[in-house]
């Protein structure tokens, strides 16, 4: 799936995306139907233990280790080190059935989405199927037309930032890339601002 960045988490408390996803993934969860859930490139285990607190059966990766320690000072134990290269789930957690998979804002930062999405599916085949939610940055056709109007453009691609985003999706785009790896999608949300110049998207798909 390609290394992450170390962003240098500092605290445990949600970041800027976090105020307007947090909510509405919650919503397409219930803690009788997902009952235990891996939260794949979980940072600094904000949203993850915010799940938790709401009675969800919650564990965290990622490959940031200042993000892994820290969301284990909320939640001990649930929260591991994900080597991004290897097939497998850290050892720790290795005897568990995974039913759901949730994954904000992860997407767009890797070089290799197809094995990042196959790697979800296997963890899910385990469990014989489940869902996953996905989250990424928008893109359609309105959004992207007024930020090439207003020289919004530049900006908007942060190229000049180190370990930022490298790929841009639309709701098509991440469905077909589900699709591929044989999730039917069942449900998608726009986030943030008014509709068709979202934030981000949520895309939830069942294997």
């Amino acid at each position: 799936m390609g290394n992450y960045r170390d962003y240098g988490y500092a605290t445990s408390g949600f970041r800027h995306a976090h105020s307007y996803l947090v909510s509405p993934v919650e919503e397409m969860l219930d803690n009788k139907k997902n009952r235990k859930i891996l939260d794949v490139g979980c940072g600094n285990g904000a949203i993850a233990n915010f799940l938790i607190d709401r009675g969800f059966d919650v564990f965290g990766t990622d490959a940031s280790e200042s993000g892994i320690r820290i969301a284990n000072e909320m939640n001990e134990g649930r929260f591991f080190i994900q080597d991004l290269e290897s097939d497998e789930v850290p050892f720790q957690i290795q005897s568990l059935n995974f039913d759901t998979i949730i994954s904000t804002e992860v997407v767009e930062h890797l070089y290799a989405p197809r094995k990042y999405i196959s790697f979800c599916k296997n963890v899910l085949l385990k469990n014989g199927g489940g869902e996953i939610i996905i989250s990424t940055p928008y893109h359609g056709y309105w959004k992207n037309l007024i930020m090439a109007v207003f020289g919004k453009w530049d900006k908007h691609l942060t190229v000049l930032w180190d370990g930022g985003h490298i790929k841009f999706w639309s709701k098509e785009t991440l469905s077909k890339l589900l699709e591929e790896q044989g999730f039917e999608v069942v449900a998608f949300k726009g986030v943030g601002r008014i509709p068709f110049v979202w934030k981000s998207m949520i895309i939830k798909a069942r294997l």
